[in-house]
């Protein structure tokens, strides 16, 4: 076989790669886009939205899938990988905000490394969660997200493997961090509020004298 023929066969093959990685940006930027997209409707109590945004998303993660189910190196790469782990936050968010089953990596179709990934982002939005609930007032409710985030830091530092297979570390060190702020939060609210209930106690007696 002469070198030209090798070459042109060469070039084929990249250039068939080349369209699909494309494709493959493309898709990926619409799962982020819409993800984000569900998760900020979630926080307004936009259920309904949240709902289509995940349908959607979910169909353009199915159609990833097939389109590089020929192209293994495509598919594990950094930006498909984010983009899942885009898509499993914001899944697992709506279960946790509807009071839902929450999804298996086979159910929402990404490898269970992007799954496991995504479990450590969401606990950074359920910490959002948190927050929103502390500026209401809401320290009962926002006490409950707290102990919901420390039960899956956890089960989510079991997840003991080599860089290689999953690397899970970076999250679960960013995990620990949110863990340990929000509590600083949440003791800081209660203390806030033992204080104010005391104060509010003593100018009734106050008063009453």
């Amino acid at each position: 076989m002469e070198l030209k023929t090798i070459i042109d066969e060469i070039r084929t093959v990249l250039d068939e790669k080349d369209a699909l990685r494309e494709e493959a940006l493309r898709l990926t930027r619409e799962i982020v886009r819409l993800s984000g997209d569900a998760i900020k409707a979630l926080h307004r109590g936009e259920v309904e939205k949240a709902s289509d945004r995940l349908r959607l998303a979910g169909e353009r993660v199915k159609s990833l899938r097939e389109k590089l189910s020929s192209h293994k190196d495509i598919y594990f790469t950094g930006y498909v990988q984010s983009a899942h782990q885009e898509f499993v936050e914001a899944s697992l968010f709506f279960a946790y905000i509807t009071g839902g089953r929450f999804p298996s990596p086979s159910e929402l179709g990404v490898p269970h490394a992007d799954y496991a990934l995504g479990i450590g982002d969401f606990i950074g939005e359920l910490r959002r969660r948190f927050l929103i609930l502390l500026l209401e007032g809401n320290i009962e409710g926002a006490e409950e997200v707290y102990r919901f985030m420390e039960a899956i830091y956890e089960e989510l530092m079991t997840l003991e493997y080599p860089k290689g297979l999953v690397n899970i570390r970076g999250k679960q060190d960013q995990a620990r961090h949110i863990l340990e702020r929000t509590l600083e939060d949440l003791t800081r609210a209660k203390l806030s509020r033992k204080l104010e209930e005391k104060l509010r106690e003593a100018v009734g007696k106050r008063i009453m004298t």
